[in-house]
């Protein structure tokens, strides 16, 4: 393993704690492998908070749009076994279609560019006041053919996705969970997979949870409702570990065969479709999401079930993948996954801690929050653990010995240029760290400090 990796595996559940505490979520799972290997997972929180039911990484999570992904991957392995073309018109395995929903291409449905609906013209499944749609009503949502012209625009459409799930079962003959199961899980070696719910009993399941407003607190989601049709869209049931290490062996980048070839992994990975009316500057590939984190470019997809927020990205040039999964409708993992992208960055670019500079950790406390040193090669970055992307325009100092550096990166309202100092109690451990003129404390002696503060104003 890189030895700068080591050091920011070790940072990111301090500051995914921290989140968790600031955020008040219930709970959230991590994993991140390297090269398709699993080499760190944490789970904070809890699966159920009415039954304070503790969440661990076993725990199974709907995963939601993550299941594109999957349907695409099946999708790419009958072509590899020449039982279809992309180019293929979806009325060549579907019938009954509309003549204009017909005529869509499977790599018009796989990219969300077919103009289909996105969610039919009663979308209350989403919201848990009705059950996922079967066949029949989601042909009769797309009775009256496409909502805009194909290939104009990329325009998301479960549906869509939905047809993509027919097509696999007129091609195999199969019902679409038990082939998924067969072909494409099981060879991925994912043991903690379902290509829908419910699952078994006694297996570990965390159930999402309402946002805390407008009622003041958090309902719990069952979420273990079949999807029925809209399986291939939106169906999976996995672990944070299952799917990085899935996302991790899609990479072009990744040795051996897989699932499906290389060439199949670079199609589903090419940037297709721009979003022209997002400030996230992402695109969508086949069944992959894609964008970039600083100059990281990622490949991956998100997922919102229920009460359910995830996500997934992996980088291809750095061999990583970081899958986020959390369990309440407003969850964090679309922005901890890129926090967690930023993390990791900064460890590759500075490089692993030297002897010096690991002698400056620990997260430091004053009034206005905290502080976490954070040691490189030669340097130490002073991050934020309230912040989405904890080293956004971090400041930088050197270390020249054990209790004194100087600053030497740091904005034009921060301390560029003054010094910082570590003091020690008598035993031998950190008590103060100075940055600039500002004394930061452990956090017992802050919350001391304003426990008594409080007392005297009372």
């Amino acid at each position: 393993m890189k030895r700068w990796l080591g050091a920011a595996l070790d940072y990111l559940p301090r500051w995914l704690e921290h989140q968790m505490r600031v955020s008040e979520q219930p709970g959230c799972a991590i994993a991140v492998a390297l090269d398709g290997k699993l080499v760190f997972e944490h789970a904070f929180g809890h699966a159920n908070l009415a039954q304070r039911t503790v969440l661990t990484p076993q725990h199974r999570f709907r995963v939601a749009s993550h299941s594109k992904t999957f349907t695409t991957v099946a999708i790419m392995k009958l072509r590899e076994a020449g039982r279809l073309q992309l180019d293929d018109r979806i009325g060549r395995f579907v019938g009954g279609l509309h003549r204009d929903v017909a005529a869509s291409t499977l790599a018009q449905l796989l990219s969300h560019t077919a103009g289909l609906v996105r969610d039919g013209t009663d979308a209350g499944q989403w919201h848990d006041r009705r059950p996922f749609l079967d066949e029949a009503e989601l042909r009769a949502d797309l009775a009256d053919g496409p909502v805009i012209d194909a290939h104009v625009r990329l325009k998301y459409s479960n549906h869509g996705y939905g047809l993509l799930g027919l097509a696999i079962e007129a091609i195999t003959g199969e019902r679409y969970g038990d082939w998924m199961r067969r072909e494409v899980i099981a060879p991925a070696g994912l043991d903690a997979t379902s290509p829908d719910a419910p699952i078994d009993a006694a297996l570990p399941f965390a159930n999402g949870h309402s946002a805390k407003w407008p009622l003041g607190r958090r309902v719990v989601i069952a979420g273990d409702n079949p999807t029925n049709a809209l399986a291939s869209a939106t169906g999976f049931v996995s672990t944070a570990g299952d799917l990085a290490r899935f996302f991790g062996r899609l990479s072009p980048a990744a040795a051996g065969r897989g699932v499906i070839g290389k060439a199949s992994r670079r199609m589903m990975w090419h940037r297709q479709w721009p979003d022209p009316y997002s400030s996230l500057n992402r695109w969508y590939g086949l069944g992959t999401m894609c964008g970039s984190v600083a100059d990281w470019e990622w490949f991956g997809h998100t997922g919102g079930f229920q009460g359910t927020l995830t996500r997934t990205a992996c980088v291809p040039a750095q061999g990583l993948t970081v899958t986020v999964l959390t369990n309440a409708a407003d969850g964090m993992s679309n922005v901890w996954v890129d926090g967690a992208l930023q993390v990791l960055r900064a460890h590759a670019v500075h490089g692993a801690p030297s002897k010096r500079a690991a002698a400056w950790s620990g997260r430091w406390w004053t009034l206005w929050g905290a502080s976490d040193l954070l040691p490189m090669d030669g340097k130490v970055l002073v991050a934020n653990p309230a912040l989405a992307n904890p080293v956004l325009d971090a400041t930088e100092f050197t270390p020249d010995s054990r209790e004194r550096g100087r600053i030497t990166l740091a904005g034009a309202f921060g301390n560029h240029g003054e010094t910082v100092r570590l003091r020690h109690d008598a035993r031998g451990t950190a008590s103060e760290f100075w940055l600039g003129g500002t004394k930061m404390l452990p956090e017992r002696r802050v919350v001391k400090e304003l426990a008594g503060r409080e007392d005297a104003s009372s």
